[in-house]
């Protein structure tokens, strides 16, 4: 991709947020991130979605795995895991990115369009059928001339409240086909399709999400998922990269400072929303997952980030 485009895109995503932290557009799940300093290695937890950084970088760390989303890649989230984050950024030089909820409907939609069409596809098309493919809970693929296109049209349209209405959601439209036909995103679709192990996995994870402030078993989730708890186990810690226990914990932990930062709960009163029966506990794994107690690193993520709306979808998030 060249200059000409990726400096095009930054300017008008500039004009957008114009404001630090995240700022809603016009158009339902899309929202404008900007960032005017660094952002030290942070655990994180973001909804499905899709982050599409036109300036600046983010490193994401999934175990031992390494994911860059910068002005040449994009990170696609199919499930929501735990991971750790570092943002590269500064007041001279601002991280600006767009940040898509990914709209389940539209996504499936669009994935079986390109799976239908599979059969006539060119030798040169990079489709490949999803049932080859081993789904994959985060994607970072290289941003191509063509997705490049789209995200540009798409920030001049938002820039004009009456184009935003008209031709945003067409636009928008496309930039989840470039996404889901691109480098990896036969890895995407297999993942949305929710087939097999990645659909049995999937529905335990929105058990958890769901009801992460309840009483929850590795047994409960695995007859959730329709597996032997070997074999759940297993499964789960292939997509999650963390064991379902682990998985579980996290979200409490998340959960719990969300609560603390919006809502202005004690440690003591986010422990019990989120099912811990020892505060004291809970206070212990919060410091050694955030690496402070859960006041001082409330107060540090106050500081050091702008939070976002008050998310309102089906899963446990970072902010």
């Amino acid at each position: 991709m060249t200059s000409t485009p990726r400096h095009r895109m930054a300017a008008q995503l500039s004009n957008l947020a114009i404001n630090e932290g995240y700022t809603l557009s016009p158009l339902p799940g899309v929202c404008w991130l900007r960032s005017n300093r660094p952002l030290d290695v942070t655990p994180v937890l973001y909804e499905p979605g899709i982050v599409i950084v036109c300036q600046g970088r983010k490193r994401g760390w999934l175990g031992d795995q390494e994911f860059v989303y910068d002005e040449q890649h994009v990170l696609a989230v199919a499930v929501p895991v735990p991971f750790v984050m570092q943002t590269e950024a500064s007041a001279e030089r601002p991280l600006l990115a767009i940040y898509l909820r990914l709209d389940m409907q539209l996504a499936a939609d669009i994935a079986i369009q390109v799976d239908e069409q599979l059969p006539h596809a060119t030798p040169t098309t990079p489709i490949r059928s999803i049932r080859s493919i081993r789904p994959s809970s985060l994607v970072s693929s290289k941003m191509n001339a063509a997705l490049a296109d789209a995200v540009t049209r798409f920030l001049q349209a938002m820039s004009h409240p009456l184009e935003a209405q008209v031709l945003g959601p067409s636009i928008l439209r496309e930039i989840y086909f470039r996404v889901l036909t691109g480098e990896q995103g036969e890895t995407l679709r297999a993942s949305l399709a929710a087939q097999g192990r990645f659909g049995q996995v999937g529905r335990a994870i929105q058990r958890i999400h769901r009801e992460h402030a309840n009483p929850l078993t590795v047994a409960m989730l695995a007859s959730e998922a329709g597996l032997g708890a070997a074999a759940f186990h297993n499964h789960f810690k292939s997509v999650t990269r963390v064991s379902p226990m682990q998985y579980l914990k996290s979200i409490r932990l998340h959960q719990g400072r969300l609560l603390m930062m919006r809502r202005g709960m004690t440690a003591a009163a986010a422990a019990s929303a989120v099912g811990y029966e020892s505060p004291s506990q809970f206070s212990r794994e919060f410091k050694r997952l955030f690496g402070l107690p859960p006041q001082a690193e409330v107060e540090r993520i106050k500081l050091a980030f702008a939070l976002p709306p008050l998310p309102d979808g089906p899963f446990v998030s970072s902010h």
